[in-house]
Order: C-alpha cells, then sequence, then structure tokens
C-alpha cells in the first residue's frame, strides 16, 4: 500500500526544571491542526546536550513511524468502506434493512445469511472482498447447497433471493458495476403438493386430539382451512355469536430474532383477501361458548396467577397464557408420529380442507374465499390435482361423442 504525504515532525529541546524537554509538533491532517507533544528526557542540563538531542531525532523518528502506521491503517479503513468483504457487507446490509421491513421477514433474512451464507463464504472464500465476488462464487454455493448439504432447490431460491437483494442494495449505491446474482442460473422451483387426509383419517385424528391443547387447533386447522397463526391470532371480539360468524382480522406468528424468540402480532391478515369473515356453524358455535365459559373459570381459580396479557384471545391454557405457535407445530407431529398415522404437516390440514371441500363440489373461486388466497391463481396452482374430476368428465364427454 502506497501512503503519500506522511506527516513530518519537527523537534526542539528546551529546559524545564533543570531538565531537558523534547517538544515535538505534526499537523494532523483529520482535524487540519498542529499537534504539540512534550516529553521529558529525564537528563539534567549540565552535560548532556548531545544525548538529549540524539533522543530527540530518535523521538522524531518513532513519532513519524507511528504516524504512518496510523496513516495505512485509516487508508485500509476507507479502502475496506469502499470494498468490504462480501461477508461483512451483508451483515452490514442486514443492519441496514432491519428497521424497513416486518420483523418476520428479517428473521428469515437473518436466518439465512447468518446460519448458512455467511458460513459457507467464510470456510471456503476467506476475505472475499465485494468487488472481486463473481456469479461462479454464487453458482458454487448453490451447488454445494444441492449437491452436498441436499437443500432444495426451493430452498436455494430463498438464499438466492437474500444474496441478490443485498447486492442489489451495492449496484445502486454504486460500489459495484453490476449485480453477479443476475448472471447465476437460479434453480428451477419445485411445484409443491401437499400431503392430504380423507374423512376417516380426519376422523380418527379427531378422537385422538379430543382433550388435547391442541385439538381446537386441529379442528380448526382441518375444517376453517385456518392457518397456525390466524388459529393463534383469533380473538373473542372477532367471533360474533348472534351473527354466527367469524372474523379472521388479526395473526400472531413465532421467529427468531438475533437469538431470541419473538412473539409477532398483527392486526391484519397475511394479505387483503386473508381478512375474511365465515360462517360460525353451530357446532363450533357450541365449542367456542363452552371454551369461553371454561377460561372464566379459569380466571376466577387462578386469580392473581391468571395472566392479563392474554384476555383477549381465544387460544390460551388454563393461565391465561397465548398457546406459542411452535408448539402446535410440534405437538402435532408427535401424535401423527407416535399414533402411526400417514405423515402430515400441521399446514396440510389447510389442504384437506381445500380437498374434502371440492370433493363436495365446492367451486376452486369459492375455495380461493374459504381459505383466503389472493388470487385464484394461487389456488389452482396449488391444487391442480384437484381438477382432476373435471378432467375425467371433459374425457367420459370426447368418448361419448366419438362413439
Amino acid at each position: 500500500m502506497v501512503v503519500e504525504n506522511i506527516c513530518k515532525v519537527a523537534g526542539h529541546l528546551r529546559i524545564k526544571n533543570g531538565y531537558w524537554q523534547m517538544i515535538l509538533s505534526y499537523k494532523d491532517k483529520i482535524i487540519g491542526k498542529r499537534v504539540l507533544k512534550s516529553k521529558s528526557t529525564g537528563l539534567k542540563e549540565k552535560g548532556n546536550k548531545k544525548r538529549a538531542e540524539s533522543m530527540l531525532s530518535e523521538a522524531k523518528n518513532q513519532l513519524e513511524k507511528e504516524l504512518e502506521e496510523l496513516q495505512k491503517d485509516n487508508l485500509r479503513k476507507q479502502e475496506d468502506k469502499k470494498n468490504p468483504n462480501f461477508t461483512d457487507f451483508l451483515k452490514y446490509w442486514l443492519s441496514i434493512i432491519k428497521s424497513s421491513i416486518e420483523i418476520t421477514t428479517y428473521a428469515g433474512y437473518n436466518g439465512n445469511i447468518n446460519k448458512v451464507i455467511i458460513p459457507y463464504f467464510e470456510k471456503n472464500h476467506p476475505n472475499l472482498k465485494l468487488s472481486s465476488l463473481t456469479p461462479k462464487h454464487i453458482q458454487d454455493f448453490y451447488a454445494y447447497k444441492m449437491n452436498d448439504d441436499k437443500v432444495s432447490s426451493n430452498t436455494v431460491i430463498h438464499y438466492h433471493a437474500n444474496i441478490r437483494k443485498a447486492l442489489q442494495y451495492t449496484y445502486k449505491n454504486s460500489l459495484i458495476n453490476s449485480n453477479p446474482a443476475d448472471k447465476v442460473e437460479r434453480p428451477k422451483k419445485v411445484k409443491f403438493t401437499g400431503t392430504m387426509y380423507n374423512s376417516n383419517e380426519l376422523n380418527k385424528l379427531f378422537e385422538l386430539v379430543k382433550g388435547e391443547r391442541i385439538e381446537l387447533a386441529v379442528v380448526l386447522g382441518a375444517f376453517y382451512g385456518l392457518r397456525r397463526s390466524e388459529i393463534v391470532g383469533l380473538k373473542w371480539q372477532a367471533i360474533n355469536f348472534e351473527k354466527n360468524t367469524i372474523t379472521i382480522s388479526h395473526t400472531v406468528s413465532q421467529c427468531v430474532v438475533d437469538g431470541k424468540f419473538e412473539i409477532v402480532s398483527k392486526d391484519r391478515a397475511k394479505t387483503k383477501s386473508s381478512h375474511r369473515t365465515l360462517p360460525l356453524v353451530p357446532h363450533f358455535k357450541k365449542v367456542l361458548l363452552d371454551l369461553k365459559k371454561k377460561q372464566e373459570f379459569y380466571r376466577e381459580v387462578c386469580g392473581n396467577c391468571y395472566s392479563q396479557k392474554y384476555l383477549d384471545y381465544v387460544y390460551v391454557n388454563e393461565l391465561g397464557n397465548l398457546i406459542k405457535p411452535d408448539y402446535i407445530t410440534s405437538r402435532f407431529k408427535h401424535i401423527v408420529t407416535s399414533n402411526k398415522l400417514k405423515p402430515l404437516r400441521f399446514h396440510d390440514l389447510r389442504h384437506s380442507c381445500a380437498s374434502l371441500l371440492y370433493e363436495n363440489g365446492v367451486s376452486l373461486k369459492n375455495i380461493q374465499e374459504w381459505l383466503g388466497h389472493s388470487q385464484l391463481s394461487t389456488t389452482s396452482d396449488i391444487y391442480t390435482h384437484l381438477d382432476y374430476k373435471s378432467k375425467i368428465s371433459s374425457a367420459n364427454a370426447i368418448m361419448g361423442l366419438l362413439s
């Protein structure tokens, strides 16, 4: 590294209290002023002038070396600021976007970047500068995750989205000339097909969860097709016992932010279409009214031990604490596995609901509204296989014409 305009140190001697003292001065280029430093030689005035002059010369040389190193360090910092390591930049980018996005979105970015992307690049490409990052570096990362770690292509697509979004920030701020992620061959998305239970399998599941803490979640997931966040976020004010309606307008989700579990409540559903009102059928009306009485009983019995924080919520335990979203997932998995049922995720209850609706003649448009999908294409993409019956009808119609 070439360092220009090294600070020259001036110096002279003086006598103070009978001892030789060194006075050093130089111009600080950062503050634009001269800086004076005084230091005693420890030598008495009489007979020590030449030794004092020698010490002054050494002190000047030493200070000049220190200033040179300081200037080099400052230059390195300036260069690192303009062209940081790729992994350092990713950390910086996370800190920049944290306040401008949803906390759940940030948690996803943070997890992917700090737990997956940064560890890979620190191990395989240590000290890789942002300006030196190439499409091949990124492509090799995707290949490694899919071939060695056996990560799905859909997961790698999430990594790609994070990397591309971060690099787009540097491109817009002229730190790089182009976004290398734009030149990468992104993995093809694999269309998801959820597992589903038929009516017999669901009835067996209902029997198994009877009396369990997740019973309400399972029933609401299977019958109304509610998302986990919508179940936990259900409030009493959203249930109209006179008009017999349930309004889905509030969600509660759980995520990890900077190593800590966070409960995130929102007075809105996932999308505009997710905000929906569904009929409260007699069976669920009775279930909810009984649950309301139980909560009032527990509140009276527990007294000060009963949580006052979640009084508005439907899905709380005996002490009034909110049932955590992750508890629903883990407990549901345990029940399915321990009873040797067909493997099913909790979210697949939503798919089972859609399947049963379609089998009973409900159109995809009405299923879209029931589930709260933003577009009909979303419903048809996920449940294309449900439309198979219509294809059979079409085939039979053609055969009838041909015969």
